[in-house]
């Protein structure tokens, strides 16, 4: 009961941000970049949240991704999927209670070599409370999604 009470405040302020459809090209864009200029490359590598810098982008999933160094760029470009965020960049525990909501590029986690990202560090939390049983939800979520943003 007393997690189901800390959830609330959650699920209701994911309720107020909640968008009715996928974007047609389904990557958060922030400040003119995906998942607002943040290196992805660097989840990985660093282990942290790293800016990007205008000087090294590329495009992809018609979106600007930045990177912290030319190094980060190539990996990039070499595996794309491999270092992009899943569901889009979205928030991972919004769409594990089927909603698509905006996230935080500094709340995110790496579970098995894919980054997730969510809405706030608190919401992270919760998120990393039980990983496998939100990723199961997200995955199922987004795949509807994506379906119900193509028949438009």
């Amino acid at each position: 009961m007393r997690k189901l009470v800390s959830v609330i405040p959650v699920l209701f302020a994911l309720l107020l941000t909640a968008c009715a459809t996928v974007p047609s090209t389904p990557v958060l864009t922030l400040e003119g970049a995906a998942i607002g200029g943040y290196d992805v490359v660097a989840y990985h590598t660093e282990e942290k949240a790293v800016k990007g810098n205008e000087q090294f982008t590329s495009l992809y999933n018609e979106s600007v991704w930045r990177f912290a160094s030319a190094e980060n760029k190539a990996k990039f470009d070499a595996d794309p999927v491999k270092y992009a965020p899943q569901y889009g960049g979205y928030c991972a525990y919004g769409l594990s209670n089927g909603f698509i909501i905006d996230s935080d590029p500094e709340a995110f986690s790496l579970v098995d070599g894919k980054l997730y990202l969510n809405n706030t560090p608190k919401v992270r939390d919760i998120w990393l409370e039980d990983t496998a049983y939100y990723i199961e939800n997200a995955d199922v979520s987004w795949e509807k999604a994506k379906a119900k943003a193509a028949e438009k």
